[in-house]
């Protein structure tokens, strides 16, 4: 994507000066055309942490309600979800989009990136033999939920490279971040 295509091109030609192109500074997510690996984890990267806060304080407010295994991993996956959405708004907020077209970019942005690290991550969780059992004071519990986030971020890289490559996912919030 070439800063040309911005839609508020103007705008951030008066906020950097004239002249202010390619080069600049700001590293963009693709080469030519081409997406960056480098790019495809910085995304995936940014989901992860929201993912990351919504899945452990999910754990954590399930476990404190007595809440068995089931509500509580509904309960860490909302909350997944809803992390990895904010994080996303918070930096379009700023850039002055309004909420309604902000929360549509960030829904277009992060839901098929979040959708394929849950699963993932979940599935790690569910799989591993004692994992759902363990408790937060555990060590079992976070040695597996760092695997779980480990392989979801690793499975996740390639599938958000693949969507900026095709100016979806992250390309789609690349523009509003300078």
């Amino acid at each position: 994507m070439e800063h040309a295509h911005h839609e508020h091109g103007n705008e951030h030609d008066a906020a950097h000066g004239p002249g202010h192109g390619p080069g600049h500074g700001h590293e963009h997510p693709t080469t030519g055309g081409k997406v960056t690996w480098a790019a495809a984890a910085r995304a995936t990267l940014h989901c992860l942490t929201g993912c990351a806060i919504g899945e452990v304080l999910g754990m954590v407010i399930g476990t404190a309600l007595g809440w068995g295994n089931v509500p509580t991993m509904i309960l860490a996956i909302i909350l997944a979800f809803v992390f990895g959405y904010a994080l996303t708004l918070r930096g379009i907020l700023a850039a002055g989009v309004d909420f309604r077209s902000a929360v549509r970019v960030a829904l277009a942005a992060d839901t098929l990136s979040i959708a394929v690290m849950e699963l993932i991550d979940n599935g790690v969780i569910a799989l591993w033999p004692g994992a759902m059992d363990a408790h937060l004071a555990d060590p079992l519990f976070w040695i597996v939920l760092a695997i779980a986030l480990a392989a979801a971020f690793v499975i996740t890289v390639p599938v958000n490279k693949w969507m900026i490559g095709r100016g979806k996912g992250h390309a789609v919030v690349h523009r509003y971040h300078h």
